[in-house]
């Protein structure tokens, strides 16, 4: 008898069958003298769409919300429809008689597999591989210690609960929303609040108002020291204040009122989840946390580098303790050599900082594999982020920085002026970053001013000092930055807005349907999103609610909840939202109507981002034109300027036109004009009876259009 795999990729399941000796390839699935292994294309199955449950449903219609099911029904995935195929005539074999389920080792990927379960009418023994990495080695150990599958079956409750929560709220919400308002209007359980918290920032800038204020440096000689009102503020927003500060101080002697020296003692970062990953490779790289979570997945999936990404821990297992200089002595090649080798000597420094066993739930913090790297291999992408994970890991075996922080304080006519100096005693875990160190604070504080020094004479309390000169600097308070996608996953994290694997996919989802918009690597709200969020219900704006809905299905993978009340309340509150929309008086206009108009049903074109550029769609439902807006240059030249024309297209049909003298032709008119495509046609038609006759493929054309004319 056989086992049949369930992997979650072709390209995973291939791995798998090379590593368990099945080498049989077949069409969808690998097979072997013990294992059968095949995949799923990411879901096989589904939640069924309103329409599955009664036809009129393929119709949006207000009166017909909320559409809340008794029991929800899965069904087969078009687009993946074939591969279901393969898997449910393998769970039908009468040599397989148990399955072991080897999708991702996290709530998503227990989902897809007892979907396909439950639709091919599994009964059979299941198991369930639980890894953290791609290598050989890993694959080997799981296999040798699989686990029973009902161990998880908490975590496919919590997983069932998620999906079919996001079906009933954001699948009535967005129809009801659209259908009220005649626009494509998005809403979901974390997608609204997450726009709601960058609309609340928005809202801040806008409402900000800025302030001049100045403040004092002055100049000892061998020292500068900023003053500092009795509140530790030094900003002076009085005009006034700051000349009588300038004449009070300028030229008088003062006092050294304090010095005080601290040693300051810093440990090492803790090593990487996903969202902390995602935020430096956004301040250092400006990747978005999309482009960070496909770059993740290749160096763990394809190259077998890094441990599984989709984590929310820091911390590693202890039962991982005794890989660790194995894993440092494969990431100790080129620029990692002369940071990991002395390491390698001694024993590690392995602390509750590294390893604890009570801060890892599913998966470990993201390190590197015992897997040998090839540096050159790597795509610049690759490389900087696994640079990240390296000097992160490294950095855990490296002992904590160590300051000296003096802080001076001068008394000058009963006013205080502060100075601060640092000197490194030791560089400790910084010396695996170098210059980059500072890099892992996100400071924010902008309107602080700066009265720090790197070199301080030495000073002693009750030393006289002279103010030599005072110098004003002038500056203006600034609004709330606006969201970075760094920021922005801090947030979210913060809130509890979804997971580490789905918070990458939510900010993308908002771009996607035009509610947020990257200008460089800050989130504005659009036009469309600033009115979409005062649209939706108060509740579904704020992050509490969901928040509160994301730790129940926490407590219900721990077994410490149960999903009905769960999913009654989520019904509830779909009730209440849609009830909502209808009520509403509001109203919403486009914010993005062009000045052209939809040369089919003649209605105003709407404006929109996408991959290649904005495009130019036609809102009215039975119609769905599209096209670039992209300047589109034709061969035609202008008969004033001798530029070539613009190629347009209006009610009429193709144009060309140039725009600085006025002047229009149409294209295609009365078979004045022929395409390129034409042109081809008509050459290779006559090409073969007219070539004798003409000597050049002016003459050919001509003789093509008298004889298309004709017809």
């Amino acid at each position: 008898m056989k086992s049949l795999v369930l992997a979650e990729k072709p390209s995973v399941a291939r791995e798998i069958a090379r590593v368990m000796g099945s080498r049989e390839k077949h069409k969808g699935f690998f097979e072997g003298p013990q294992y059968i292994v095949t995949w799923a294309l990411g879901h096989l199955v589904g939640l069924a769409e309103p329409e599955d449950y009664d036809h009129k449903y393929a119709t949006w219609n207000l009166e017909d919300l909320p559409i809340l099911p008794d029991k929800m029904k899965l069904k087969v995935l078009r687009e993946t429809g074939q591969q279901y195929k393969v898997v449910q005539s393998l769970t039908k074999r009468q040599d397989v008689n148990k399955l072991i389920i080897a999708t991702d080792a996290a709530r998503e990927g227990e989902l897809l597999a007892r979907w396909i379960m439950k639709m091919a009418h599994w009964n059979k023994p299941f198991q369930r591989l639980w890894i953290s990495s791609q290598t050989d080695k890993a694959i080997k150990e799981g296999f040798a210690s699989l686990r029973p599958g009902n161990q998880f079956d908490r975590l496919y409750e919590s997983a069932r609960c998620r999906a079919e929560a996001d079906w009933m709220i954001g699948l009535n919400v967005t129809r009801a929303l659209t259908v009220k308002f005649g626009a494509q209007l998005s809403a979901g359980r974390v997608q609204t609040p997450t726009l709601g918290m960058i609309m609340d920032r928005e809202k801040e800038i806008v409402n900000f108002r800025s302030q001049e204020y100045d403040t004092l440096k002055a100049d000892f000689g061998n020292f500068s020291a900023t003053w500092r009102g009795k509140n530790g503020d030094a900003r002076i927003f009085e005009r006034q204040q700051t000349d009588t500060l300038k004449k009070k101080l300028e030229g008088q002697y003062g006092k050294v009122s304090q010095v005080k020296k601290t040693e300051k003692v810093e440990a090492h970062p803790l090593a990487y989840d996903l969202t902390e990953l995602q935020r430096d490779a956004n301040r250092k790289y400006g990747f978005s946390a999309k482009q960070t979570s496909n770059v993740l997945q290749r160096l763990y999936e394809q190259y077998k580098l890094v441990t599984y990404p989709r984590t929310d821990s820091r911390y590693l297992t202890s039962d991982m303790v005794h890989t660790l200089k194995e894993r440092l002595e494969s990431v100790a090649v080129g620029p990692y050599a002369t940071l990991a080798r002395p390491l390698l000597r001694k024993s590690l420094p392995v602390t509750k900082r590294i390893v604890d066993d009570s801060k890892v739930s599913d998966h470990h913090a993201i390190i590197p594999t015992e897997e040998t790297v090839l540096l050159n291999q790597l795509s610049t992408e690759e490389r900087k982020l696994y640079d990240l994970i390296v000097r992160r890991f490294i950095s855990l075996f490296y002992p904590p920085a160590r300051y000296d922080n003096v802080s001076v304080i001068v008394n000058v006519e009963g006013e205080h002026l502060h100075v601060k100096g640092t000197t490194i005693k030791d560089a400790g875990w910084r010396e695996v970053y170098g210059t980059d160190a500072d890099d892992l604070s996100d400071d924010d504080n902008e309107d602080e001013a700066d009265d720090s020094s790197s070199l301080l004479p030495e000073l002693h309390e009750g030393d006289s000092v002279k103010v030599q000169r005072i110098q004003a600097q002038a500056g203006r308070t600034l609004p709330p930055k606006r969201y970075t996608e760094a920021s922005l996953l801090s947030q979210m994290e913060k809130h509890g807005l979804g997971t580490p694997a789905t918070r990458a996919d939510i900010i993308e989802k908002l771009i996607n349907s035009d509610t947020i918009e990257r200008q460089g690597n800050l989130l504005h709200p659009t036009g469309k999103g600033k009115q979409l969020i005062e649209l939706v219900a108060p509740e579904l704006r704020t992050p509490e609610l969901t928040a509160r809905w994301e730790a129940e299905l926490e407590k219900i993978a721990r077994g410490q909840g149960k999903p009905e009340p769960f999913l009654q309340g989520i019904r509830g509150m779909s009730k209440d939202l849609v009830a909502g929309v209808k009520n509403s008086s509001a109203g919403y206009k486009p914010h993005n109507v062009s000045n052209s108009h939809c040369p089919q049903c003649g209605t105003k074109l709407l404006e929109k981002k996408g991959k290649r550029g904005k495009m130019l769609i036609c809102p009215s439902d039975d119609c769905g034109y599209r096209r670039s807006d992209e300047k589109r240059l034709s061969n035609r030249r202008c008969p004033q300027c001798h530029k070539k024309m613009e190629i347009k297209e209006g009610k009429a049909g193709m144009y060309v036109q140039c725009l600085p003298c006025g002047i229009t032709e149409t294209l295609n008119k009365d078979n004045k004009h022929v395409n390129k495509k034409e042109a081809r046609k008509l050459v290779q038609q006559y090409s073969s009876t007219e070539s004798a006759a003409v000597s050049n493929l002016g003459e050919l054309l001509k003789a093509a259009m008298e004889q298309k004319n004709d017809k």
